[in-house]
């Protein structure tokens, strides 16, 4: 399998972005939705941290709209983490989206021309079957070019049933 050295990301580390970054919490059949904090959309180690400290009995699951580019699930699982990136090649300027591929084991085109301007979502697909989004629809949703991030996991949280609580965390 070819490697890919990966053009180094713009942004810096520590430094935030535009977007937003919350966790949504399902406990005892209701959800609620709480920001994470602003490093959450540059370090995915920082994402992941938060999301195991909020320890919650039912699912926990992060979502991160990165520079209004595209967006990140993320899952704690007793074995690590699940992850789905919107658009895998954003990978080549963003630290987030490069850390998520890395976890995954998945290396861009040798070629950046292969990369086409069509989202190229990876990962866990399956990350919100159990919720309700079955892994065929977020790969449509992901691949919806007409909608910004922000309306897609405001998609996704329609679909799941958080969408209000989503709503009102990104609002705060």
């Amino acid at each position: 399998m070819p490697t890919h050295a990966v053009v180094a990301p713009t942004e810096v580390k520590g430094s935030s972005l535009p977007g937003f970054a919350i966790a949504a919490i399902r406990e005892e059949g209701r959800w609620r939705c709480v920001r994470l904090a602003p490093d959450a959309l540059v370090d995915l180690s920082a994402a992941i941290t938060e999301l195991r400290a909020l320890r919650s009995t039912g699912a926990v699951v992060g979502l991160l709209d990165v520079d209004d580019e595209f967006f990140v699930l993320l899952r704690p699982t007793p074995g690590g983490v699940a992850l789905m990136v919107s658009d895998a090649a954003a990978a080549l300027d963003y630290d987030v989206a490069a850390d998520v591929l890395d976890l995954l084991r998945v290396e861009l085109p040798p070629d950046e021309d292969a990369l086409d301007d069509d989202p190229w979502p990876e990962g866990d697909l399956g990350i919100l079957a159990d919720l309700g989004l079955p892994a065929e629809e977020l790969n449509v949703l992901a691949g919806e070019v007409e909608l910004y991030p922000d309306e897609q996991l405001a998609a996704i949280g329609r679909r799941c049933g958080f969408a209000d609580e989503l709503a009102e965390a990104v609002d705060d």
